[in-house]
């Protein structure tokens, strides 16, 4: 089945006036994930968003000691960011650092309606490395042309546990994934996907899902990031449909020339 309609997933602001169109829902954790071991992520990053009176939960990545990843529609038109550090238990970082819309850069040619190049950073004050918070490894260069097909990969992050669920989660989540092709996510979602997107199976319902946005998908072997959380099925998250990711390799001459930091 080709599903024409695909959703950001992470934009679960409380006010429906502040979703500009993206169809959402509210925040959890990862489908029928597993509850992540303490320090067993230390470049999670947690992210809660404010626009005016409304809020959202976004997921991110800690790619040097003063830059955050994370997905452009997390970050778009906000006012500012608590950005979490260290996490496990959600409401207990180790550091948490409040920036504002000038500490973000959107890619240029982010397209709210396409999601196209959904990615972006955020600067925060410089954080210490510690056994709960260290940098993800990015690809390096000569990874460009890398499709890692067939690899397994980990996704982490607080987002919605159901389809159904409704509440935020304390405890962070994990989940064991396989990248497809793109050619085979191309069957859900047409045109949508690009050579800079990432995606993955989810059968059983096991999916990145609400409030996961923008936070990282990781080799399983190496835990290099591949890439970060971007869309979804409308259809919800337990359907067995693809998840998308914005493909980190795509985009490393970006996050370079931003914030000085290569592989």
């Amino acid at each position: 089945m080709k599903v024409l309609v695909v959703f950001a997933l992470a934009l679960a602001y409380a006010s429906a006036s502040a979703l500009r169109g993206v169809q959402t829902g509210p925040d959890g954790r990862i489908t029928h994930g597993e509850d992540a071991r303490t320090d067993q992520f230390p470049y999670q990053v947690g992210l809660s968003l404010k626009i005016g009176s409304s809020s959202a939960w976004c997921g991110g990545s800690l790619i040097g000691n003063e830059w955050v990843l994370t997905a452009a529609h997390c970050t778009d038109g906000v006012d500012s960011v608590e950005v979490y550090l260290g996490s496990t238990v959600r409401s207990s970082p180790k550091v948490k650092h409040h920036v504002t819309k000038d500490d973000i850069i959107i890619h240029a040619d982010w397209n709210s309606r396409t999601l196209r190049n959904d990615i972006s950073l955020i600067r925060i004050p410089r954080v210490e490395y510690s056994g709960a918070i260290r940098a993800v490894e990015l690809p390096r260069e000569e990874s460009h042309y890398s499709s890692y097909d067939g690899d397994e990969v980990i996704a982490s992050g607080w987002g919605r546990t159901s389809d159904d669920s409704s509440a935020v989660a304390a405890h962070l989540q994990y989940a064991h994934m396989k990248v497809i092709s793109n050619s085979q996510c191309k069957r859900t979602y047409y045109s949508t996907i690009r050579d800079s997107n990432i995606c993955v199976s989810t059968p059983a319902g096991v999916s990145t899902c609400n409030g996961d946005s923008g936070g990282p998908l990781v080799l399983e072997h190496s835990k290099v990031q591949v890439g970060l959380t971007s869309f979804g099925s409308a259809a919800g998250c337990e359907k067995e449909y693809p998840a998308v990711f914005t493909r980190v390799t795509s985009y490393l001459g970006w996050i370079h020339e931003h914030t000085g930091i290569s592989r």
